[in-house]
């Protein structure tokens, strides 16, 4: 799974990836500042299952706080995307190339209009501008795509019984868009049984609901403690109804981990509250007082960080954590409590976790034990989020 940052240059994605994976990342008020794709790891915040049992784990990936499992994830920040992107413009291909394997999209948004469509700074620039601006690159990208297979396909045709889903699927695996996927969108368009017969226009309606149903976006209004932040998130907010828009300051997320990371507070990530720890001097009480009034006591997620990526995760993607556990014993061979905890897609079944776990899992299953009521799951019970169990083999 791959979570990709995307939006134009200088809106803080580069700050959102380092406050999300604590990475060393160059940071910089100026365009393509990100000139190579960053990748790194984030991780998604869900409840352990070890104090259900009085118990501590002990993870081998992520980390644990007062119970709060943070489970790693892939995340991707691209260079920043410049209007003419789908036609090479700018990093453009560089850009869209870096986007192939993503699995979502998360829309960086400067919400106080203090960056113009380059990236440089400014006042009053209406951030809805931005949004429209992805939005028509990417759909541009999906289409040029498109025309290749649906120039293939006519062809094709000509000789072949050719089903145009398998074309296009085809033509777009290397951005994992699914035949399934092209099927729901011809089902839902209702367009012209015949290809041949749809129109420029369709061709592009067609092309961005794909991308809409492939690569699904979730917007980060970040900045949102600035002047006009909350103004313009509202104004956001109206116009794309039909996005999931979290306000968000990646600024006050990464101050936080920094802090956190330093030893000075105890502050768990997603959460609207940290505990100091050490004596500060005068300048860290006043920062930390302002991200607390400014960001954790006004917005329902507190940064806004984590909440984008557990809704990127575990909203949009619909995946769900799994813990390998037996009721009987919750440690591996090491002494490790509960050391696991695996991000698997939605529908997974006990015997699709044995075989993610081991090929002679699969191969040998009998029975899963679900380590909270001891009860027997069969091969194809369905696996629901948090879920603990034991796969017994033969």
């Amino acid at each position: 799974m791959l979570l990709g940052l995307v939006g134009k240059p200088s809106v803080g994605k580069s700050t959102f990836f380092k406050a999300a994976t604590l990475a060393e990342v160059e940071i910089a008020s100026y365009p393509f500042t990100t000139i190579k794709s960053n990748h790194g790891v984030g991780y998604v915040k869900v409840d352990c299952i070890d104090k259900e049992f009085n118990t501590k784990c002990n993870p081998n990936h992520g980390f644990c706080i007062n119970s709060k499992r943070f489970v790693p994830v892939d995340l991707r920040d691209v260079a920043g995307l410049v209007k003419g992107a789908s036609e090479g413009k700018g990093l453009g291909n560089k850009f869209l190339d870096d986007l192939r394997g993503a699995d979502v999209f998360i829309h960086i948004v400067d919400v106080s209009g203090t960056t113009d469509a380059e990236g440089k700074q400014t006042e009053n620039y209406n951030p809805i501008n931005d949004i429209e601006l992805l939005e028509d690159e990417l759909n541009k990208w999906f289409c040029n795509l498109l025309m290749k297979a649906w120039k293939g396909f006519l062809k094709a045709t000509e000789t072949t019984k050719a089903k145009f889903s398998e074309a296009v699927a085809k033509q777009f695996s290397g951005l994992k868009v699914k035949e399934e996927s092209v099927k729901n969108v011809l089902l839902k368009l209702n367009l012209p049984e015949k290809a041949s017969n749809w129109s420029e226009e369709q061709l592009m309606k067609f092309a961005s609901e794909l991308r809409n149903e492939s690569k699904p976006m979730i917007i980060a209004a970040n900045k949102i403690d600035m002047e006009k932040g909350e103004e313009n998130y509202q104004k956001i907010k109206e116009k794309f109804k039909n996005y999931r828009i979290i306000p968000c300051s990646a600024d006050s997320e990464l101050a936080l981990r920094q802090a956190a990371k330093a030893g000075l507070i105890e502050y768990i990530p997603g959460e609207r509250e940290f505990k100091i720890l050490k004596d500060l001097n005068e300048k860290q009480k006043q920062a930390l007082e302002k991200i607390k009034q400014n960001v954790l006591d006004k917005f329902e997620f507190g940064t806004g960080v984590q909440k984008v990526l557990n809704s990127a995760v575990f909203d949009f993607l619909k995946y769900i954590a799994i813990f390998p556990a037996s009721a009987n014993k919750l440690g591996d061979s090491k002494g490790n409590i509960l050391p696991d905890c695996f991000l698997m897609p939605p529908g997974t079944t006990a015997l699709d976790f044995a075989y993610f776990l081991h090929t002679d899992f699969g191969k040998n299953f009998i029975k899963a034990i679900d380590a909270r009521t001891k009860m027997a799951w069969g091969k194809d019970h369905k696996l629901k989020h948090r879920d603990g169990l034991e796969i017994i083999t033969r």
